[in-house]
C-alpha cells in the first residue's frame, strides 16, 4: 500500500508529482504523432499516384521512396534529418556572414521525418487499397459519364478509405510509437520526459511503467477509434444488403 501511495505521490499532479510534465509530454506525443501521421499521408498519396502511373519516371522515383526508407532503420532517418539538415542550414548561414551552429526545431524535423518514413508504408496502403476496388465499379462509373473528380468523391475516394483504413491504422500505431525516437532531438515527449524524470528522482522503474502504461493506454484508445471507423465505412454496404 505504501508503494502505491509513493508511486501516486510521485506521479500524480501534486506539488512534488511529475504529472503536469507528463500530461504535457503526452500532449506533445500525439500532436507530433498526428502531424507526421498527416505529413505521411501526403506522401503517400503522392507515392501512390505515381506507383500507379503510366509514367516510368514517376514509378521509378516512388519505388526508390518505398525500397530505401523502408530497407534502413528509422532512427537513421530522424538522425540524417537533425544532424543532417543543421550541418547543412549552418552551412549555408556561414556562407551568407552567419556564425555558429544552426539546430532545426526538433518538432519540425521530427513531423517531417516520421512522416516521410509513414508516407513509404502508407504508399503501399494506399496502392493496394486501389488495386483492390473492382474494375466494373470504374468502368460503370466512365460509362455513365463520371468526371475524374467526381468519380474521385463518389467511387474512388470511400472504396479507397474502405479498403485500406485497416492498413492505414496499423500505420498510425506505427508512428505514435516511432515518436519516443524523436527525443534524440531534445523534443520533450513522452520518452524524453520519463527519461529525465528517472534521471532526476532515481526512480527509473515508476517512470517506465508509467511511460509503458501511457503508450499502451494511446494505442488502445486510438485502435478502437480506428476500428469504428472501419464499423463507419461498412455502414452504406450494410443497407445496400
Amino acid at each position: 500500500m505504501d508503494l502505491l501511495i509513493d508511486y501516486v505521490t510521485l506521479i500524480g499532479f501534486g506539488p512534488t508529482g511529475w504529472g503536469w510534465q507528463l500530461a504535457r509530454a503526452t500532449f506533445l506525443t500525439i500532436s507530433v504523432s498526428a502531424c507526421a501521421y498527416l505529413a505521411g499521408l501526403v506522401f503517400g498519396t503522392l507515392g501512390a499516384w505515381g506507383k500507379l502511373s503510366a509514367s516510368r519516371a514517376a514509378h521509378g522515383v516512388t519505388d526508390a521512396y518505398t525500397t530505401i526508407i523502408r530497407g534502413v532503420p528509422d532512427l537513421l532517418v530522424i538522425y540524417l534529418f537533425y544532424f543532417g539538415g543543421s550541418t547543412v542550414m549552418t552551412k549555408l548561414g556561414q556562407m551568407f556572414g552567419a556564425s555558429g551552429f544552426w539546430g532545426l526545431n526538433g518538432f519540425m524535423v521530427g513531423v517531417l521525418a516520421v512522416g516521410v518514413v509513414s508516407g513509404a508504408y502508407q504508399t503501399e496502403v494506399l496502392r493496394g487499397a486501389f488495386l483492390a476496388i473492382p474494375k466494373g465499379e470504374i468502368e460503370a462509373a466512365r460509362a455513365v459519364g463520371m468526371g475524374r473528380l467526381l468519380m474521385l468523391r463518389r467511387i474512388i475516394g470511400p472504396r479507397v478509405l474502405r479498403f485500406g483504413l485497416p492498413g492505414m491504422g496499423n500505420v498510425w500505431q506505427q508512428v505514435l510509437k516511432e515518436s519516443a525516437l524523436i527525443s534524440v532531438t531534445g523534443l520533450a515527449e513522452i520518452m524524453r520526459q520519463i527519461h529525465i524524470g528517472a534521471g532526476s528522482t532515481h526512480q527509473p522503474f515508476d517512470f517506465y511503467v508509467t511511460g509503458f502504461l501511457l503508450y499502451l493506454a494511446l494505442t488502445t484508445v486510438s485502435g478502437q477509434l480506428f476500428r469504428w471507423a472501419e464499423g463507419w465505412t461498412l455502414v452504406p454496404e450494410r443497407r445496400a444488403a
